[in-house]
Protein backbone atom coordinates (compact mmCIF):
# COMPACT_ATOMS: atom_id res chain seq x y z
CA UNK A 1 0.00 0.00 0.00
CA UNK A 2 2.82 2.42 0.80
CA UNK A 3 4.41 1.86 -2.61
CA UNK A 4 1.10 2.52 -4.37
CA UNK A 5 0.21 5.61 -2.34
CA UNK A 6 3.69 7.10 -2.67
CA UNK A 7 3.08 7.78 -6.36
CA UNK A 8 -0.36 9.35 -5.90
CA UNK A 9 -0.53 13.10 -6.47
CA UNK A 10 -2.13 14.59 -3.32
CA UNK A 11 -4.07 17.03 -5.52
CA UNK A 12 -5.92 14.05 -6.99
CA UNK A 13 -7.68 13.67 -3.61
CA UNK A 14 -8.88 17.29 -3.42
CA UNK A 15 -12.14 16.69 -5.39
CA UNK A 16 -13.26 14.16 -2.76
CA UNK A 17 -13.44 16.90 -0.12
CA UNK A 18 -15.51 19.06 -2.45
CA UNK A 19 -17.85 16.16 -3.30
CA UNK A 20 -18.57 15.49 0.37
CA UNK A 21 -19.06 19.20 1.04
CA UNK A 22 -21.49 19.48 -1.89
CA UNK A 23 -23.65 16.72 -0.41
CA UNK A 24 -23.86 18.66 2.86
CA UNK A 25 -24.93 21.77 0.99
CA UNK A 26 -27.56 19.93 -1.05
CA UNK A 27 -28.99 18.32 2.05
CA UNK A 28 -29.02 21.73 3.80
CA UNK A 29 -27.13 20.17 6.71
CA UNK A 30 -24.82 23.18 6.87
CA UNK A 31 -27.56 25.72 7.48
CA UNK A 32 -27.24 25.23 11.24
CA UNK A 33 -23.57 26.26 11.00
CA UNK A 34 -24.18 29.71 9.46
CA UNK A 35 -22.66 32.19 11.92
CA UNK A 36 -22.91 35.92 11.04
CA UNK A 37 -23.84 37.91 7.93
CA UNK A 38 -24.98 34.69 6.24
CA UNK A 39 -21.39 33.41 6.44
CA UNK A 40 -19.67 30.36 7.86
CA UNK A 41 -16.87 30.60 10.40
CA UNK A 42 -13.67 29.11 8.93
CA UNK A 43 -10.85 28.41 11.39
CA UNK A 44 -7.30 28.22 10.03
CA UNK A 45 -4.17 27.06 11.84
CA UNK A 46 -0.99 25.11 11.28
CA UNK A 47 0.06 21.90 13.00
CA UNK A 48 2.94 19.45 12.78
CA UNK A 49 2.51 15.80 11.81
CA UNK A 50 6.11 14.56 11.57
CA UNK A 51 9.39 15.28 13.37
CA UNK A 52 12.64 13.33 13.50
CA UNK A 53 16.38 13.82 13.99
CA UNK A 54 17.19 10.86 11.73
CA UNK A 55 14.46 10.21 9.17
CA UNK A 56 13.78 12.71 6.39
CA UNK A 57 12.70 13.10 2.77
CA UNK A 58 13.19 15.76 0.11
CA UNK A 59 9.93 17.40 1.20
CA UNK A 60 11.00 17.80 4.84
CA UNK A 61 11.61 21.17 6.38
CA UNK A 62 14.58 21.40 8.69
CA UNK A 63 15.80 23.50 11.58
CA UNK A 64 19.22 23.54 13.17
CA UNK A 65 19.82 23.93 16.89
CA UNK A 66 22.14 26.94 17.26
CA UNK A 67 23.82 25.48 20.34
CA UNK A 68 24.25 21.79 19.47
CA UNK A 69 24.13 21.96 15.68
CA UNK A 70 21.57 19.14 15.72
CA UNK A 71 19.17 19.14 12.76
CA UNK A 72 15.49 18.34 13.17
CA UNK A 73 13.46 17.33 10.12
CA UNK A 74 9.75 18.03 10.24
CA UNK A 75 6.52 18.37 8.24
CA UNK A 76 3.50 20.54 8.92
CA UNK A 77 0.13 21.30 7.39
CA UNK A 78 -2.41 24.12 7.43
CA UNK A 79 -5.73 22.75 8.63
CA UNK A 80 -9.06 24.41 7.93
CA UNK A 81 -12.49 23.65 9.33
CA UNK A 82 -15.95 25.19 9.39
CA UNK A 83 -17.02 25.60 13.01
CA UNK A 84 -19.86 27.09 15.01
CA UNK A 85 -19.77 27.95 18.74
CA UNK A 86 -22.99 25.95 19.29
CA UNK A 87 -21.97 22.86 17.27
CA UNK A 88 -19.80 19.99 18.46
CA UNK A 89 -19.02 19.00 14.90
CA UNK A 90 -16.41 20.64 12.68
CA UNK A 91 -16.33 20.30 8.90
CA UNK A 92 -12.70 20.12 7.68
CA UNK A 93 -11.75 21.34 4.23
CA UNK A 94 -8.84 20.03 2.21
CA UNK A 95 -5.59 20.86 4.06
CA UNK A 96 -2.57 22.59 2.54
CA UNK A 97 0.81 21.01 3.24
CA UNK A 98 3.74 23.03 4.59
CA UNK A 99 6.50 21.12 2.82
CA UNK A 100 9.50 22.09 0.76
CA UNK A 101 8.16 23.03 -2.65
CA UNK A 102 9.51 21.48 -5.85
CA UNK A 103 12.68 23.21 -7.00
CA UNK A 104 13.01 25.21 -3.77
CA UNK A 105 15.98 24.99 -1.43
CA UNK A 106 14.46 27.13 1.35
CA UNK A 107 11.90 26.04 3.91
CA UNK A 108 8.23 26.56 3.17
CA UNK A 109 6.28 28.53 5.80
CA UNK A 110 2.76 28.75 7.17
CA UNK A 111 2.11 32.15 5.56
CA UNK A 112 2.95 30.84 2.06
CA UNK A 113 0.87 27.72 2.64
CA UNK A 114 -2.13 29.81 3.73
CA UNK A 115 -1.77 31.96 0.61
CA UNK A 116 -1.87 28.80 -1.52
CA UNK A 117 -4.82 27.52 0.52
CA UNK A 118 -6.85 30.70 -0.05
CA UNK A 119 -6.29 30.57 -3.80
CA UNK A 120 -7.42 26.92 -4.01
CA UNK A 121 -10.33 27.62 -1.66
CA UNK A 122 -11.75 30.23 -4.00
CA UNK A 123 -11.20 28.03 -7.04
CA UNK A 124 -13.20 25.22 -5.43
CA UNK A 125 -15.78 27.32 -3.56
CA UNK A 126 -16.00 30.61 -5.49
CA UNK A 127 -19.26 31.81 -3.89
CA UNK A 128 -19.03 30.39 -0.37
CA UNK A 129 -19.45 33.15 2.23
CA UNK A 130 -16.78 32.77 4.88
CA UNK A 131 -15.35 34.53 7.92
CA UNK A 132 -11.72 33.45 8.44
CA UNK A 133 -10.85 33.10 12.13
CA UNK A 134 -7.12 33.06 13.00
CA UNK A 135 -4.66 33.76 15.80
CA UNK A 136 -2.57 36.88 16.41
CA UNK A 137 0.21 35.77 14.03
CA UNK A 138 -2.14 36.51 11.13
CA UNK A 139 -3.06 40.11 12.00
CA UNK A 140 -0.78 41.77 9.48
CA UNK A 141 -1.49 43.96 6.45
CA UNK A 142 -0.25 41.56 3.70
CA UNK A 143 -2.47 38.76 5.01
CA UNK A 144 -5.50 41.03 5.34
CA UNK A 145 -4.97 42.11 1.73
CA UNK A 146 -4.94 38.44 0.70
CA UNK A 147 -8.23 37.89 2.56
CA UNK A 148 -9.80 40.95 0.91
CA UNK A 149 -8.53 39.79 -2.49
CA UNK A 150 -10.52 36.57 -2.14
CA UNK A 151 -13.60 38.29 -0.70
CA UNK A 152 -13.21 36.76 2.74
CA UNK A 153 -14.29 38.38 6.02
CA UNK A 154 -11.93 37.95 8.94
CA UNK A 155 -11.56 37.79 12.73
CA UNK A 156 -7.89 38.00 13.71
CA UNK A 157 -6.44 38.01 17.20
CA UNK A 158 -4.21 40.94 18.18
CA UNK A 159 -1.76 41.41 21.04
CA UNK A 160 -0.63 44.71 22.49
CA UNK A 161 3.03 43.75 22.27
CA UNK A 162 2.74 43.34 18.49
CA UNK A 163 0.34 46.25 17.85
CA UNK A 164 1.35 49.08 20.19
CA UNK A 165 0.22 51.79 17.75
CA UNK A 166 -3.23 50.20 17.44
CA UNK A 167 -3.72 49.88 21.20
CA UNK A 168 -2.57 53.49 21.73
CA UNK A 169 -5.14 54.62 19.16
CA UNK A 170 -7.80 52.68 21.06
CA UNK A 171 -6.85 54.38 24.33
CA UNK A 172 -7.12 57.79 22.67
CA UNK A 173 -10.54 56.80 21.30
CA UNK A 174 -11.67 55.75 24.79
CA UNK A 175 -10.41 58.99 26.34
CA UNK A 176 -12.18 60.97 23.62
CA UNK A 177 -15.47 59.15 24.12
CA UNK A 178 -15.33 57.60 20.64
CA UNK A 179 -15.33 53.97 21.82
CA UNK A 180 -18.39 51.85 22.48
CA UNK A 181 -18.19 50.28 25.95
CA UNK A 182 -20.76 47.95 27.48
CA UNK A 183 -21.25 45.17 30.04
CA UNK A 184 -23.48 42.11 29.58
CA UNK A 185 -24.54 39.52 32.14
CA UNK A 186 -24.05 35.93 31.02
CA UNK A 187 -27.28 34.26 29.87
CA UNK A 188 -26.56 30.97 31.66
CA UNK A 189 -24.05 31.68 34.46
CA UNK A 190 -25.05 34.34 36.98
CA UNK A 191 -21.49 34.76 38.25
CA UNK A 192 -20.06 35.62 34.81
CA UNK A 193 -20.09 39.15 33.43
CA UNK A 194 -18.85 40.22 30.00
CA UNK A 195 -17.23 43.58 29.23
CA UNK A 196 -16.69 44.90 25.71
CA UNK A 197 -14.91 47.79 24.02
CA UNK A 198 -15.48 48.51 20.32
CA UNK A 199 -13.56 51.03 18.20
CA UNK A 200 -14.38 51.47 14.53
CA UNK A 201 -11.98 52.62 11.78
CA UNK A 202 -8.85 51.91 13.79
CA UNK A 203 -5.47 51.80 11.97
CA UNK A 204 -3.91 48.33 12.00
CA UNK A 205 -0.42 49.65 12.72
CA UNK A 206 1.80 52.69 12.21
CA UNK A 207 3.08 51.48 8.83
CA UNK A 208 -0.43 50.72 7.52
CA UNK A 209 -2.57 53.57 8.82
CA UNK A 210 -4.78 53.34 5.74
CA UNK A 211 -5.67 49.74 6.65
CA UNK A 212 -8.68 50.45 8.84
CA UNK A 213 -10.23 47.72 10.99
CA UNK A 214 -12.82 47.36 13.72
CA UNK A 215 -11.14 46.68 17.05
CA UNK A 216 -12.97 44.56 19.67
CA UNK A 217 -11.61 44.11 23.18
CA UNK A 218 -13.25 41.75 25.64
CA UNK A 219 -12.97 40.77 29.30
CA UNK A 220 -14.73 37.86 30.98
CA UNK A 221 -15.04 38.40 34.74
CA UNK A 222 -15.96 35.63 37.15
CA UNK A 223 -17.45 37.53 40.08
CA UNK A 224 -17.03 34.64 42.54
CA UNK A 225 -13.38 33.88 41.86
CA UNK A 226 -12.43 37.35 40.56
CA UNK A 227 -10.71 35.64 37.61
CA UNK A 228 -10.57 37.74 34.45
CA UNK A 229 -9.88 36.57 30.91
CA UNK A 230 -8.87 39.06 28.25
CA UNK A 231 -9.05 38.84 24.46
CA UNK A 232 -8.77 41.32 21.60
CA UNK A 233 -9.43 41.06 17.88
CA UNK A 234 -9.57 43.04 14.65
CA UNK A 235 -12.27 42.41 12.09
CA UNK A 236 -13.96 43.83 9.01
CA UNK A 237 -17.42 42.80 10.25
CA UNK A 238 -19.97 45.43 11.28
CA UNK A 239 -19.83 45.02 15.08
CA UNK A 240 -22.18 46.90 17.40
CA UNK A 241 -23.88 46.57 20.78
CA UNK A 242 -26.45 44.14 19.37
CA UNK A 243 -24.10 41.55 17.89
CA UNK A 244 -20.84 41.91 19.86
CA UNK A 245 -21.71 39.06 22.25
CA UNK A 246 -22.37 36.72 19.32
CA UNK A 247 -19.17 37.92 17.66
CA UNK A 248 -17.19 37.15 20.82
CA UNK A 249 -18.49 33.59 21.00
CA UNK A 250 -17.48 32.98 17.41
CA UNK A 251 -14.06 34.56 17.88
CA UNK A 252 -13.40 32.43 20.96
CA UNK A 253 -14.43 29.31 19.02
CA UNK A 254 -11.02 29.49 17.32
CA UNK A 255 -9.86 26.80 19.78
CA UNK A 256 -12.04 24.30 17.89
CA UNK A 257 -9.40 23.97 15.17
CA UNK A 258 -6.94 22.85 17.85
CA UNK A 259 -9.13 20.82 20.21
CA UNK A 260 -11.95 19.51 18.03
CA UNK A 261 -9.74 18.96 14.97
CA UNK A 262 -6.01 18.46 15.60
CA UNK A 263 -6.30 16.93 19.07
CA UNK A 264 -9.06 14.58 17.87
CA UNK A 265 -6.93 13.48 14.93
CA UNK A 266 -3.89 12.89 17.12
CA UNK A 267 -5.50 11.37 20.22
CA UNK A 268 -8.78 9.66 19.28
CA UNK A 269 -7.70 6.85 17.03
CA UNK A 270 -6.85 8.54 13.72
CA UNK A 271 -3.10 8.37 14.49
CA UNK A 272 -2.47 11.69 12.77
CA UNK A 273 0.94 12.10 14.42
CA UNK A 274 2.14 8.56 13.59
CA UNK A 275 4.73 8.19 10.84
CA UNK A 276 3.54 5.49 8.45
CA UNK A 277 6.43 6.26 6.10
CA UNK A 278 7.83 9.27 4.26
CA UNK A 279 8.25 7.56 0.90
CA UNK A 280 10.22 9.00 -2.01
CA UNK A 281 7.45 11.17 -3.45
CA UNK A 282 4.12 11.98 -1.75
CA UNK A 283 3.47 9.21 0.79
CA UNK A 284 3.29 11.26 4.00
CA UNK A 285 1.15 13.94 2.33
CA UNK A 286 -1.26 11.35 0.96
CA UNK A 287 -1.65 9.79 4.41
CA UNK A 288 -2.49 13.20 5.87
CA UNK A 289 -5.11 13.78 3.16
CA UNK A 290 -6.67 10.34 3.72
CA UNK A 291 -6.79 10.83 7.50
CA UNK A 292 -8.42 14.24 7.09
CA UNK A 293 -10.88 12.79 4.57
CA UNK A 294 -11.82 10.00 6.99
CA UNK A 295 -12.27 12.61 9.72
CA UNK A 296 -14.53 14.64 7.40
CA UNK A 297 -16.77 11.63 6.69
CA UNK A 298 -17.00 10.82 10.40
CA UNK A 299 -17.92 14.43 11.22
CA UNK A 300 -20.62 14.36 8.54
CA UNK A 301 -22.02 11.16 10.04
CA UNK A 302 -21.91 12.70 13.50
CA UNK A 303 -23.79 15.74 12.19
CA UNK A 304 -26.37 13.94 10.08
CA UNK A 305 -26.63 10.21 10.88
CA UNK A 306 -28.70 8.94 13.87
CA UNK A 307 -27.39 5.40 13.27
CA UNK A 308 -23.78 6.49 13.67
CA UNK A 309 -24.58 8.50 16.79
CA UNK A 310 -26.44 5.55 18.32
CA UNK A 311 -23.41 3.31 17.78
CA UNK A 312 -21.11 5.98 19.23
CA UNK A 313 -23.37 6.34 22.28
CA UNK A 314 -23.43 2.57 22.78
CA UNK A 315 -19.64 2.22 22.75
CA UNK A 316 -19.14 5.50 24.68
CA UNK A 317 -15.86 6.68 23.10
CA UNK A 318 -14.79 7.02 19.49
CA UNK A 319 -11.64 5.06 20.15
CA UNK A 320 -13.76 2.10 21.31
CA UNK A 321 -16.10 2.55 18.34
CA UNK A 322 -13.18 2.50 15.87
CA UNK A 323 -11.87 -0.72 17.43
CA UNK A 324 -15.27 -2.37 16.96
CA UNK A 325 -15.39 -1.13 13.36
CA UNK A 326 -11.92 -2.54 12.68
CA UNK A 327 -12.86 -5.90 14.15
CA UNK A 328 -15.81 -6.15 11.73
CA UNK A 329 -13.55 -5.39 8.77
CA UNK A 330 -11.13 -8.09 9.91
CA UNK A 331 -13.86 -10.72 10.13
CA UNK A 332 -16.44 -9.88 7.45
CA UNK A 333 -16.82 -8.62 3.92
CA UNK A 334 -18.55 -5.25 4.48
CA UNK A 335 -20.97 -4.18 1.76
CA UNK A 336 -22.31 -0.98 3.37
CA UNK A 337 -21.60 1.21 6.36
CA UNK A 338 -25.29 0.99 7.24
CA UNK A 339 -25.01 -2.78 7.69
CA UNK A 340 -21.84 -2.26 9.71
CA UNK A 341 -23.40 0.14 12.22
CA UNK A 342 -26.54 -1.98 12.52
CA UNK A 343 -24.36 -4.95 13.42
CA UNK A 344 -22.62 -2.92 16.12
CA UNK A 345 -25.97 -2.00 17.63
CA UNK A 346 -27.73 -5.34 17.33
CA UNK A 347 -24.77 -7.70 17.92
CA UNK A 348 -25.68 -9.52 14.73
CA UNK A 349 -22.78 -10.66 12.55
CA UNK A 350 -22.63 -9.57 8.94
CA UNK A 351 -23.00 -12.70 6.79
CA UNK A 352 -20.40 -13.29 4.17
CA UNK A 353 -21.81 -13.04 0.62
CA UNK A 354 -22.31 -16.34 -1.19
Amino acid sequence: MREILDGVDPNALRPLFKDAFRQLQRGKALEQMVFMEESYLLNLDGTGYFSSNKLYSDACLKKKNSKTGKITYYLQTVGAALVHPDCKEVIPLCPEMIVKQDGESKNDCERNAIRRFLKKLRQEHPHLKLIVNEDALSSNAPHIKDLEKYNLHYILGVKEGDHQFLFQFVEYAVDGGEAIELAIDDEKKSDIRHYFRIVHDAPLNKSNQNSLVTFVEYWEHNIKTDVKKHFSWVTDLNINEDNVYKFMRGARARWKIENETFNTLKNQGYNFGHNYGLGKHHLSEVFVMLMMLAFLIDQILQLCCPLFNAAWKKWKTKRSLWEKVRSKFHEFNIESMEDLYHSLLEHKPIPLPK
